[in-house]
């Protein structure tokens, strides 16, 4: 079988694991792929060279794949995602003195407690005349909209009561010890690397906020994955291969020395087997804490675009960025999303597919079996902290009820 090309593009962060352990693992090679990468520091720039062709595929922030295909701040340009990437692995990190006030330093806080004490500090910042300034990677990032979530929940009214601006990944810790920030959100490893240059400790997991939360999904234009079909799905294999040896706990050594490797995050290796195997020093000094499921990247169809996930991006799109609710944009970023593409990939293989398409997100409360179009998937607790569900059939109902 000739070997077949294909570029992508990625941020230094270690849930864009599964495209480079594949390549560098062989799981590509036995799906006769070739996988080149292009590194950049900033999603705006993964996203250009993917718009003008540089590259086939990008490790993109999922709202930003739904914002470009309805032309949010730039012309749309139609962008599909066939697989997620993973669920959460990003984190809240605040300046220490800031995260004193708001929860033990070491361990993760309740994200209400740590809410409210939050909420104290922001209202005392405003008295003394200034807003808390909080940090996300990107407008349209998962980071941006969990965060919001949060702080609305627990009665802190983003862009009113803290500012919120935009930080590229590896800058964090630089924001932070020169004081432009006093928290930020933003994923593994640099919420270690503030914690580790102290000058940052970690006080919640976005895992807390929405257990199962979408965030990094593989991202292409609509034209080059009809172009490139057949690789594409050849990738999403070899993907679903390297999911499962990265969740071997016998390989996150190595895989924490290849990803930390000076050509994808040229980062500490040690900070990177911490966000791997689930384990955060939360504050300088600390112990690690064991935060099960902290970043997922295998079971529970964790890979599938489920298109309920990309309503609930939407949705959030809508709530802040403060637009009506459009039934055909509605419609167009549920289409981002492309399990067709996935269950045409993995059809006729050993892996598990859902029968569904969608489902009602945040619903799940126990191990639930699900129905399955082949073999078997267990669903485990996916709920927000505040116990509200997402029907993708009511997201006008949803936004209704939101604070």
């Amino acid at each position: 079988m000739a070997t077949r090309e294909l570029t992508i593009g990625f941020l230094p962060l270690v849930d864009a694991c599964l495209p480079i352990l594949a390549q560098e693992h062989g799981f590509a090679e036995e799906e006769g792929l070739n996988l080149t990468f292009v590194r950049d520091v900033s999603w705006a720039t993964v996203l250009d060279r993917l718009l003008y062709g540089h590259t086939d595929a990008s490790h993109m922030i999922a709202p930003l794949a739904i914002a470009t295909t309805l032309g949010r701040g730039r012309p749309p340009q139609k962008l599909v995602a066939p697989f997620v990437l993973g669920l959460n692995g990003n984190a809240i990190t605040l300046r220490k003195e800031l995260a004193e006030q708001v929860c033990e330093p070491g361990r993760f806080g309740d994200p209400r407690e740590v809410g409210a004490k939050f909420k104290l500090q922001a209202d005392a910042a405003l008295k003394a005349g200034r807003k808390l300034r909080l940090g996300v990677v990107h407008r349209y990032s998962s980071h941006n909209y969990k965060l919001r979530y949060w702080l609305a929940e627990c009665g802190v009214r983003p862009d009113e009561d803290v500012e919120i601006l935009t930080v590229a990944p590896p800058f964090v810790a630089d924001a932070l010890a020169n004081g432009e920030i006093d928290g930020a959100c933003v994923g593994e490893p640099w919420n270690s690397v503030c914690v580790e240059r102290d000058v940052g400790t970690i006080v919640l997991a976005t895992a807390q906020i929405w257990r199962r939360g979408v965030e990094k999904v593989l991202a292409l234009r609509e034209d080059r994955l009809e172009a490139k079909r057949e690789e594409v799905e050849a990738l999403i294999r070899a993907m679903r291969k390297t999911g499962a040896h990265f969740v071997d706990p016998d390989n996150f050594d190595m895989n924490a020395r290849v990803l930390a490797s000076e050509k994808y995050l040229a980062a500490d290796e040690k900070l990177v087997r911490r966000s791997i195997s689930d384990r955060l020093v939360l504050a300088h000094g600390a112990e690690a804490v064991h935060f099960p499921d902290f970043m997922f990247q295998w079971s529970e169809a964790a890979n599938f675009p489920w298109i309920s996930q990309a309503c609930w991006l939407y949705s959030q799109m809508v709530r802040w960025d403060q637009l009506t609710y459009d039934v055909a944009d509605a419609r167009a970023a549920s289409q981002v999303f492309r399990p067709d593409v996935y269950r045409n990939a993995k059809s006729g293989t050993m892996g598990p597919l859902p029968a569904a398409n969608s489902k009602v997100e945040g619903s799940v409360t126990q191990l639930t079996q699900v129905g399955t179009q082949q073999g078997s998937i267990t669903l485990s607790d996916n709920r927000f902290f505040d116990g509200r569900t997402f029907d993708p059939e009511d997201v006008e109902g949803y936004l209704a009820s939101l604070p």
